[in-house]
């Protein structure tokens, strides 16, 4: 009698196989799930195809992108460091007397002749043989 009893009670979808399983699984939500999932495993196992053949056509712009990039970076590095410099008492006056008087003993030294000039010119010249060749 307890038998017909816990019968009738117990509703069909019920699974009394295994355990804390309330329901019978479904398979109609696994086949929407594989669906899916399938096209995103395809498109993660050929990732590095893909990203390959999309560097190669973009190589070009890629690098001068990145020298841009570079070379903003460095510019706001260099001005950084001007300005922690320029911060540090008596450094900025120091270094200006330096540069003006470099650039004095320069003007003295090299532009105050017409001989002197004719020496900075060949030394012009030979720098630029040595860096691009005699044809240049």
């Amino acid at each position: 009698m307890e038998s017909e009893a816990r019968q009738k009670t117990t509703p069909k979808d019920l699974s009394t196989e295994v355990p804390g399983m309330m329901t019978k699984p479904s398979s109609m939500g696994d086949a929407s799930w594989q669906e899916w999932v399938e096209p995103v495993i395809d498109i993660l196992s050929n990732a590095s195809n893909y990203i390959g053949e999309w560097f190669s056509t973009y190589k070009q712009l890629l690098t001068t992108l990145g020298i841009i990039v570079f070379g903003i970076i460095s510019v706001k590095i260099i001005i950084a460091i001007l300005g922690a410099i320029s911060d540090i008492p008596l450094l900025a006056p120091i270094l200006q007397l330096v540069g003006l008087g470099y650039t004095a003993w320069f003007v003295w030294r090299y532009l105050w002749k017409a001989s002197n000039r004719e020496e900075l010119f060949a030394e012009f010249d030979a720098i630029k043989n040595q860096m691009f060749g005699d044809n240049a």
